[in-house]
């Protein structure tokens, strides 16, 4: 079990992180919430990870907390969720949001998350209601500031166009076409690159309970 990974941030970009470790290259699942949290490229990374096996695939997910990855591991044991809606589900809602939206028995936040629909979500909210106490108590490492100044105007110069690239990470999580576009024009302002974009979109269409 690949449990964690400190090493150098070679790439990122919504949804996936290369670190380079011992001079080996882990590509890695993320969710936007951890993306919003790493360093510039060429940086120092920590990364709380879970690996996964099946017959037809090894997958490595990476987590900018302990707790959240420790939620990701709980959420895959819900029935019909599996790795790849776990991590939609912790792009839309860090851990503290979620065990927010369990406590409260908040389904209306949960339905907005994509490819969570009024069965799942309640189901999350039975299931979750007895796990989420094994998440007490655990330490949360603080984590770094989203990027600006400087070197947030780099990633957006280093890319393609921000809303585009926004608009399809978007859709890579989920949501529709529409969804997207509209999400995003609601949001955009002028020298945005895509995470600030991403992050105020996401926050935008499922606001904190």
């Amino acid at each position: 079990m690949i449990g964690r990974i400190r090493g150098m941030l070679i790439e990122k970009s919504p949804g996936k992180a290369l670190v380079e470790c011992s001079g080996l290259g882990y590509e890695i699942d993320i969710p936007y919430t951890t993306f919003f949290h790493l360093p510039e490229t060429g940086q120092e990374v920590t990364l709380h990870t879970h690996f996964a096996v099946r017959e037809d695939a090894q997958s490595l997910y990476g987590f900018a907390s302990r707790l959240d990855r420790n939620l990701f591991r709980l959420l895959i044991k819900v029935n019909g969720v599996g790795p790849k809606l776990a991590v939609g589900i912790l792009s839309g809602l860090d851990a503290q949001q979620f065990i927010r939206c369990v406590e409260a028995r908040d389904s209306n936040s949960l339905v907005k998350l994509p490819g969570v629909g009024k069965k799942t979500a309640e189901r999350l909210l039975i299931e979750m209601a007895d796990r989420i106490g094994q998440l007490e108590g655990q330490f949360v490492p603080s984590q770094p500031d989203v990027p600006t100044g400087a070197g947030a105007a780099m990633a957006s110069q280093a890319g393609p166009d921000p809303r585009e690239e926004a608009e399809a990470a978007l859709i890579a999580l989920g949501y529709k076409p529409q969804e997207a576009a509209k999400a995003i024009s609601k949001v955009a302002g002028p020298d945005m690159n895509s995470e600030t974009l991403i992050r105020l979109a996401l926050k935008n269409m499922i606001p904190a309970g």
